[in-house]
């Protein structure tokens, strides 16, 4: 108990433990929140199943004890242990984070108060309790709880590929939609005239374009004469070759990336100062 208190007085070390600067402390830490966010998921799971209908201190108490009633009693009461273990890991957090924002507002800080204080909240809303589902992006932790640092060097290798990417792929995806409103025109006079037709308006064989050049294939409109049909073959054969494009641009600049040199002590990489002699960046782990 006094190491307890001892350790909520020294915010730093506590800060440390909690983010991820004390090696030793911190991954157990955040090896047992990712095995409770784990099993709040298998919760959510075997809720589906047998449809727990309310989440309240009634339903605990009510002592059912049929299978079912066991099970849903076993269920509410992990759930307020876990929330209660999220609520605490929150307050935690903002309590050693200076300034407080630099936790509460950030992607993390805002995902942890969505999936904990709702569920508390649903104790007398009980609409509010889907709002857990957020729970799930917590799983990103995994990357940091397991240290697979190569991993995480290849996800900023991506992330930068894909920012470089980003001007190229939207004028790529404008030229996509003016192609497929063309298409769903042109099958839309190819097909609009004959009986029967599913090729009603415009909108809708746009949305056949769609359906037909992603390669999707739904198979809810079809063309009914042959020359719809021949337009409707060389749709999906292009298809194939559209798809393609976009996963070329962004490996063109993972390649780039890949053969970049760092300039001026910085890491290729990540871009942060490195030390002048060393073999790789302490930020990233990238081979220098």
């Amino acid at each position: 108990m006094k190491r307890l208190i001892t350790l909520l007085k020294d915010k730093q070390r506590l800060h440390a433990i909690l983010f991820g600067e004390d090696e030793k402390w911190s991954k157990k830490v955040d090896v047992f929140i990712f095995g409770a966010v784990i099993l709040c998921l298998v919760l959510e799971s075997v809720e589906s199943v047998i449809h727990v209908e309310e989440y309240s201190l009634e339903t605990l108490l009510a002592f059912d004890l049929t299978p079912k009633g066991i099970t849903k009693t076993v269920i509410i009461a992990l759930e307020y242990l876990l929330t209660a273990l999220f609520a605490v890991e929150y307050c935690l957090r903002a309590y050693c984070s200076t300034p407080k924002r630099e936790y509460t507002m950030s992607f993390f800080g805002v995902i942890d108060f969505v999936a904990t204080w709702p569920t508390i909240l649903s104790i007398f809303f009980p609409q509010l309790r889907y709002f857990a589902i957020f729970r799930t992006f917590r799983l990103i932790r995994i990357f940091r709880v397991f240290q697979l640092f190569t991993f995480i060097n290849e996800g900023y290798l991506l992330l930068e590929s894909i920012k470089k990417s980003m001007t190229k792929i939207l004028v790529y995806f404008l030229f996509v939609v003016v192609l497929v409103c063309i298409l769903g025109m042109l099958m839309f006079i190819v097909e609009s005239d004959e009986p029967g037709t599913q090729f009603t308006s415009i909108p809708v064989s746009i949305y056949w374009a769609i359906v037909t050049l992603t390669t999707v294939g739904y198979g809810d409109i079809t063309p009914i004469t042959g020359l719809g049909q021949f337009l409707s073959s060389m749709v999906m054969i292009l298809g194939y070759t559209i798809i393609a494009i976009p996963t070329g641009i962004v490996s063109a600049n993972i390649i780039d990336a890949t053969k970049k040199k760092g300039q001026n002590g910085r890491c290729p990489r990540c871009n942060q100062k490195t030390d002048l002699h060393a073999n790789y960046c302490k930020h990233c782990g990238e081979k220098l």
